[in-house]
Order: structure tokens, then sequence, then C-alpha cells
């Protein structure tokens, strides 16, 4: 597997990389999360993912004789901050989003799609996303409660009779996958010795480095966020705490390589069956690097996300709300994921998750 890295790029040089910029068009594509604050990388994600898909699409003609554009929104991944770029974007008319990217913002950001009959494709992990019924909301990823009992499941045959800990960040992602796995690791008679929260965006972790050192800790599941697990790792190597840690979906972000430094050899995390190795994603993950762009983490859902609506366009004919939804619910989309096709209440019927690990500034399948 090639290193995970982020490296920057101008955003015109993506697109050119694909296709001519366009100068206007008439079908608006909206793509929302953190572009910018502790989590802007996966924004950055998301909005190189999109940007590429656009521009691919537009060299290619179009969709239903129309170009498509793209509208960015920067949320923060704060949830007021989320209803307002919502809110925007119904106001600039953009026929769908992709996005959000933090769970606590896709949840209250629906709400406001889906009053205003804008489809929504989302990477947003947390089971409230798609359990409220709503019919514009298609998830593209995986749901945290089928995430949470893959890596408790590991934790369990990796570290039964250890001793566990299952800390979260308070978020709807966070707390929604440690309380999954803490209760799983309860199931199968190894209950965690220590179950608490941190605050995010502290720079401090020490309180919680001395209680897992005092607990006896072997192995941590961390429920949250990168920008935190990082500084937890770094601050446990200072402090010569020594134990086994497992995390979710985000840590495959270079920037948790960058904060953690030496530290992050060994993490384990769960993630989709990496995309850049299916056949189907060859060429584009190629024309990527050759830009010096590694499409790792979200880029390539993203990618894929753009890919099922343009897909659905064409199958209804229309940019009616009702035909498109009613594509996107029926359908099966050829992407840069392989086939993708949603159940009954907008997930992926074949979500997917392994184990990766950490080793050096590189992941590849744990074992």
């Amino acid at each position: 597997m090639h290193p995970s890295q982020r490296i920057a790029a101008p955003l015109l040089a993506l697109a050119a990389l694909f296709a001519p910029a366009v100068a206007s068009a008439d079908i608006l594509v909206g793509v929302a999360g953190p572009m910018s604050g502790q989590y802007a990388s996966g924004g950055e994600q998301m909005r190189n993912g999109v940007e590429a898909a656009v521009a691919a699409i537009n060299a290619a003609g179009g969709v239903l004789g129309q170009k498509l554009k793209v509208e960015v929104g920067d949320d923060v991944c704060d949830p007021k901050q989320a209803v307002a770029v919502a809110n925007a974007m119904v106001n600039k008319k953009v026929s769908a989003i992709v996005g959000h990217y933090c769970s606590s913002s896709s949840i209250p950001a629906s709400e406001v799609y889906s009053e205003a009959q804008v489809p929504m494709i989302t990477i947003s992990t947390n089971g409230k996303v798609t359990d409220r019924g709503l019919k514009n909301v298609f998830r593209i990823t995986g749901r945290d409660d089928q995430e949470g009992v893959v890596a408790a499941d590991y934790i369990v045959r990796k570290f039964a009779g250890k001793k566990i800990a299952v800390i979260d960040d308070k978020s709807a992602f966070g707390k929604g996958q440690a309380d999954i796995v803490a209760k799983y690791l309860a199931d199968h008679k190894n209950a965690p010795v220590l179950r608490e929260s941190i605050t995010a965006g502290e720079k401090d972790y020490t309180a919680l480095v001395s209680k897992l050192k005092a607990g006896g800790v072997d192995a941590m599941f961390y429920g949250g966020y990168y920008t935190e697990l990082g500084l937890i790792l770094r601050q446990s190597s200072q402090g010569g705490l020594k134990l086994a840690v497992m995390s979710g979906n985000t840590s495959t972000s270079a920037e948790l390589a960058t904060a953690a430094g030496s530290a992050i050899d060994g993490l384990l995390f769960t993630f989709y069956p990496d995309p850049r190795k299916y056949p189907a994603s060859a060429e584009i993950v190629k024309r990527f690097r050759d830009n010096k762009i590694e499409p790792d983490g979200y880029v390539l859902f993203c990618y894929a996300a753009v890919q099922v609506y343009a897909q659905a366009l064409q199958k209804a004919g229309s940019l009616r709300y009702a035909d498109v939804q009613k594509a996107l619910a029926g359908g099966s989309f050829d992407t840069v994921l392989g086939k993708v096709a949603f159940d009954a209440k907008g997930d992926p019927k074949d979500p997917g998750f392994v184990v990766y690990q950490w080793k050096g500034n590189q992941y590849d399948l744990a074992h």
C-alpha cells in the first residue's frame, strides 16, 4: 500500500487534472463539511473527491445535457453552523448535497435538506443519520453499529482476559461507536475496566494517561476524531504508557500520523476495504497520484457519491426530486467503490468493515 499522506494542492490544479475548469453550470452539487478548523483534512478529502468527480463527469459531457458545478460549505463540524450551511445551500438551490462529515452536523442538517427535498449522500456513520425515516438521506459508508461490532470482536479475540478501557470524545460519532464497543465487550464477559469521556479540543490529556496507567489497562478503544487521538497517543508514549489502541474510521487521516508522531506505530482502526485497490478505481487513483495527491480516507467515497447522483439523474431523466429520490432508492450504481446500492433506510447494502494497523507512516490490513 502506498503511504497515506496529505499533500496540499491547488484545487484548480486538481480540476485541470480531470478536465478544463467549468465556467458555468446548470446543476449545482453541494459539498459540506469541515473545510477549516481542526478536522479540515477531512473536509479537504471530501472536496477533493467531489471536485474531481464533477470535473470528470463534465469532461464526459455532463448529465442530461447539462454541466455540474460545485458549491462548497464549511460547517467546521459544528451542528449550528451545519444548519446555517444547509439553509445557505437550499437558498442557492443546490440539486444535491454530498455531506456532511461529522454525524453531529449531518443529523440536524439533514432535516433542512429533507424539508427542502434535496437529496443528501453522506459519509457520516451514526445510526440516527438514517434511522429517522428521512427519504432524502443516503449513506455511502457503513454504520457505527456495524463498525463497532467489528472493532469489538477484534478486541475480544486479540485481547481476551486483558484489561480494556473504552474512551470517547462525547460526539455523536465517537460516543456512538464507544457505546457499541463497550456493550459488546460486556456481553462477551470482558467489560471495560474504565469507561470515560474526554473533552474534545483540549491539548492536555495526561490526566487520562494517568488513569489508564493506574488501572493497569492493556488495550484501549477510542471513539472519536483523529485530532484528539493523536495527542492521546503522543502523550501516552511520552508518559511511558504502553498499550494497544484501536479506533474508528477517521484514523486514516495523515494529520493523525503527524500529531501522534512515532506513537502511531501499531494503532489499530476499522475502515472499509481500501477502494484504492479496486479495479474500478485504478485509473482515477493513478490520476490523483500523478498530481501528487493521495486519494486516501474519504476522497474516493465522495467521488463515488457524485457518480451515484449523476447516474441517478440519468436514470430519472429529470431533476425532479420525486424522480431522483426513486432512482437513488431503487438503483444500483457503478462507482470507484464498485457496485453501490441502498437498503430501505438508505444505508449501503454491503458496507463491509475490516481492521487496519498503522506501521510507521502507512497502514495496511491487520492480522
